[in-house]
């Protein structure tokens, strides 16, 4: 295995092939001081407006600050929330290669009205349906000239729901990802969960495999591995990721022991965005061929970093890597102390 160095080394020659849902995360954060005569409502007096890539795109963003180069693969709309989404993608120095605008769709946008941290309000401006069959056509062919003429060391499904995944681009995807040998994961959601058959890495949360499933899980490694088993009948993936929120990370691989990860203690701010890291973060260490455990470990405390800050945000790769650095100090120290006894 590499040292720490190396590893996050080696994560700048690695390219990634980013499909799915894209999005504008807006925060308009200001203050309050009152209440509404109109309404039982907060006044929130305006300081800023942000927009925030969010979605695949946060996925990308994340990969891009650990060093890799992401191609990011979506379709958006024709409107104003499009024009701001491509001034976005090249002042974070990423891509528009992969990037379809179609006439007449919505591209999305999550609006957060902020008091200060505090989260008083959500609102979506989107269009869930499937692409048209055209338009799917579009976005393969996209796809398919980036897996041609780019070194891609790892394909990501990033799938929140809104459409641009159908079942007939996944599969298209998937049989072109394993003719190439390369590894695939993904992060999916309720409508799709069952269409991801035969990839490397399969990373629901607890929540989602219970919609699912007809019996009860819990955070337990015993729940969870029955759980797993299901999956893997259905899927035959070779490793399952679950997140379980502050409980940490179930993983387990096809040969080898399944095992729950705890997460390190941390001062949980905002959880938005976790899970596009935690994908991110895996993708890139499976491409490195980590084993499992520091897999698991990595992404874990990749996860963990972004809840310490408000609103969507990537990875803090020197971060990271101190982090890192040292947790595998402490299990080494761990290994030798139970060795000396």
């Amino acid at each position: 295995m590499p040292s720490v160095p190396e590893l996050f080394e080696q994560f700048n020659k690695i390219n990634v092939l980013v499909v799915g849902d894209v999005m504008i995360d807006r925060y308009l954060t200001g203050s309050v001081d009152r209440i509404s005569p109109e309404a039982p409502v907060p006044i929130v007096s305006l300081k800023r407006a942000e927009d925030r890539l969010g979605g695949a795109a946060n996925v990308a963003l994340n990969l891009s600050a650990l060093g890799a180069t992401p191609y990011l693969c979506s379709a958006i709309g024709d409107d104003a929330a499009a024009d701001v989404f491509m001034r976005l993608l090249p002042e974070a120095a990423l891509p528009l290669a992969g990037i379809v605008r179609m006439a007449g769709r919505v591209t999305t946008v999550k609006t957060r009205v902020m008091a200060g941290p505090q989260h008083l309000l959500r609102i979506d401006e989107e269009e869930a349906r499937y692409l048209w069959p055209s338009e799917e056509e579009k976005l393969w062919q996209k796809v398919s000239e980036l897996l041609e003429t780019k070194n891609i060391g790892a394909i990501l499904f990033q799938d929140y729901n809104k459409g641009v995944l159908t079942p007939g681009l996944i599969g298209r995807i998937i049989e072109a990802g394993q003719k190439k040998g390369i590894p695939i994961t993904v992060d999916p959601k309720d409508r799709h969960f069952w269409a991801y058959r035969g990839v490397t890495l399969f990373k629901p949360n607890l929540k989602e495999i219970q919609h699912q499933v007809d019996f009860s899980l819990e955070p337990r490694l015993a729940s969870l591995m029955e759980a797993d088993r299901y999956i893997r009948e259905r899927l035959g993936n070779t490793y399952t990721m679950i997140t379980l929120s502050d409980k940490g990370i179930f993983l387990s691989a096809a040969v080898g022991e399944a095992q729950v990860y705890p997460t390190q203690p941390r001062q949980i701010v905002d959880v938005c965005g976790a899970g596009d890291t935690v994908i991110g973060v895996a993708t890139l260490a499976l491409a490195s061929g980590l084993p499992p455990e520091q897999l698991a470990l990595l992404s874990n405390l990749a996860g963990g970093q972004v809840c310490e800050r408000v609103g969507v945000a990537p990875v803090n790769k020197a971060q990271l890597q101190a982090e890192y650095t040292e947790m595998e100090k402490k299990e080494k120290g761990n290994t030798a102390d139970a060795t000396e006894y």
